[in-house]
């Protein structure tokens, strides 16, 4: 027969669930683990370094934990950062302000430079020095007229109001063939050719006459090469054979200042 403790008990129901004790040791070992890990848990926590932990102007209550924090709380407690040593050069994080914003660099001295040179505009330079043509000889006459210097190898085209219309040099005659005074044009050629049919000339004005052929004032001539017999730079020494020689442009100023009746003066 099965003693009455070890038999399972079941309602009077038909559908019943059958029922179990469970063993009593097990529920002591659950207890005590519980209560272990507990103790466990306080022994860690009181173990933990503590921060003193100041109390509220004016309150007299203390920190619930006796003066102490645990470690967690003094964690957020940064010191504040040391200034750096002079000569050092500050990190990253020394170039940036208490709101993240970089400071302004600060301001340095300028370097002084010596200018650079100017070039003179064409307005700065000094005026050119040009050298005043000579005055017209004394007496050599009065009212328009063209005035011829033996000694300056040089004509003046003067006019009626006493001013100088030109001025400019000439190549006279290397002989002595034409005495100073008051002459007249009496004639002119547009083309003319030389006494000895050797070389032509250009404008050609007559206001006296030689021993040889009328004397008068008149391009540098050519040969029949078609070769200036003096260059224009040799103008003012005495190369001709007997007129007064000119460049071609102070040729044809004088052709159209001295029609004929005009008054010639030569002058030593």
């Amino acid at each position: 027969m099965t003693a009455s403790r070890d038999r399972p008990v079941t309602s009077g129901g038909r559908h019943s669930a059958q029922s179990t004790r469970r063993p009593r040791w097990r529920l002591w070992t659950a207890a005590l683990v519980v209560a272990g890990l507990g103790a466990g848990g306080v022994a860690f926590y009181d173990d933990l370094p503590t921060v003193p932990l100041s109390t509220t102007a004016g309150s007299a209550e203390a920190s619930p934990l006796g003066a102490e924090a645990p470690l967690a709380a003094r964690l957020t407690a940064y010191p504040p950062e040391a200034p750096p040593a002079a000569g050092s050069t500050p990190g990253p994080s020394a170039s940036r302000t208490a709101g993240g914003s970089t400071p302004a660099p600060s301001p340095t001295t300028p370097v002084p430079t010596s200018p650079a040179p100017t070039t003179p505009t064409p307005s700065t330079l000094p005026p050119a020095v040009v050298d005043a043509p000579p005055p017209v000889p004394a007496k050599s006459g009065e009212g328009r007229r063209v005035v011829f210097s033996v000694s300056a190898q040089r004509v003046w085209l003067v006019r009626a109001d006493e001013r100088v219309a030109r001025t400019y040099p000439v190549s006279g005659s290397k002989h002595d063939n034409l005495d100073p005074g008051t002459y007249e044009v009496f004639s002119r050629s547009r083309h003319a050719t030389s006494y000895d049919f050797g070389s032509t000339m250009e404008y050609f004005v007559r206001f006296t006459r030689g021993e040889n052929a009328p004397i008068g004032f008149h391009t540098i001539p050519v040969d029949d090469d078609g070769e200036l017999l003096q260059t224009r730079s040799e103008l003012g020494k005495p190369l001709s054979s007997g007129c007064v020689r000119q460049w071609r442009k102070d040729a044809i100023a004088l052709w159209e200042f001295a029609p004929v009746g005009t008054t010639v003066v030569v002058v030593a």
